[in-house]
């Protein structure tokens, strides 16, 4: 595809439209400006980074990029790393804007967990975003995509407490991931970036010995005993399996999650004549993810009497 035209620079090329991802072969052989201006907004306010990163080239993959535009911040002068995190945006700013940088707009929103919190929960956030700048003196930054929203608040106020050296460097490296992932959206090429994970499943009927097809899963962020949130529903496939990953394309968010399986449905096609109500009707798995970027892979393997779970590949 083609490059954006830098501003100012008389170009004839068309903008970037829609969620296209740029190719990094292109941006290798691209005039500087426009390189430049492609990946401008990759660090907030801080296009100096792609302007140094430009003299670099030719790079041969995404993560030879990424880090020269890394190294490009870990050598900057203290002004210039200052100011980019004090021009950074706001995390409610941040979680509003994702869409600019990856297809799916309203799954990375809602995957910060920032659409669904109560008025309780938002007034604390509220009250944590101003004390936060007022203690440190740039906003709170955070990758909201690798946090569900019970992780989110207790990382913001551990955060808090944080000694300011400590904090400033947390806050760079979360600008770091938040850049890889814009990164990672924006442009193809090889070696790609490490910053998506997956959430995968499949049933299996042990009373037949069989995958179990047509069994209803949903996948739920879990909060509390009376407070959860559809993340995904699919129906298994053939194999026991769903064709798409339940979470998948991007981070998995920090967080507790519950799996559904509609397993009674199943084993009244197959098994007529059980007993009703049946033994296992809905059977739920509770788990939790703490890496973002992990495989977790939550099978179910039951009978009409009995089920088991393990983490699998």
């Amino acid at each position: 595809m083609t490059l954006p035209a830098a501003a100012g620079a008389g170009g004839t090329e068309p903008a970037v439209s829609g969620f296209a991802k740029l190719d990094l072969a292109s941006l290798n052989a691209a005039p500087a400006a426009h390189f430049v201006t492609a990946l401008a907004a990759v660090f907030d306010h801080a296009p100096w980074v792609a302007e140094d990163a430009v003299r670099g080239r030719p790079y041969a993959t995404l993560a030879e990029l990424f880090a020269a535009m890394r190294a490009a911040v870990e050598a900057a002068p203290e002004t210039d790393r200052l100011a980019l995190l004090a021009n950074h945006a706001e995390l409610g700013q941040y979680a509003a804007r994702a869409g600019t940088f990856a297809a799916d707009a309203n799954a990375e929103r809602a995957s910060a967990g920032l659409d669904r919190l109560s008025e309780d929960e938002s007034a604390r956030f509220e009250s944590l975003t101003a004390r936060y700048r007022a203690t440190f003196g740039f906003p709170f930054i955070l990758c909201v995509e690798r946090h569900g929203r019970a992780s989110l608040l207790r990382t913001f106020e551990q955060r808090l407490i944080s000694t300011p050296a400590m904090e400033r460097a947390t806050a760079e490296e979360e600008v770091f991931r938040i850049a890889a992932i814009r990164l990672d959206a924006l442009v193809k090429g090889e070696g790609r970036l490490r910053t998506t994970g997956r959430v995968s499943t499949h049933v299996l009927d042990t009373a037949s010995g069989r995958p179990a097809a047509g069994v209803t899963v949903s996948l739920y962020e879990w909060v509390s005993d009376d407070r959860a949130a559809l993340v995904a529903r699919t129906v298994t496939n053939a194999d026991g399996r769903t064709d798409a990953p339940l979470i998948g394309g991007r981070p998995v968010p920090i967080a507790a999650y519950e799996l559904r399986f509609g397993i009674g449905d199943h084993f009244r096609r197959t098994n007529p004549g059980l007993p009703e109500p049946p033994f296992l009707d809905i059977v739920t798995l509770r788990f939790g993810v703490s890496d973002p970027e992990g495989h977790y892979h939550v099978p179910l393997v039951a009978s009409p009497w009995s089920y088991q779970t393990y983490r699998g590949s």
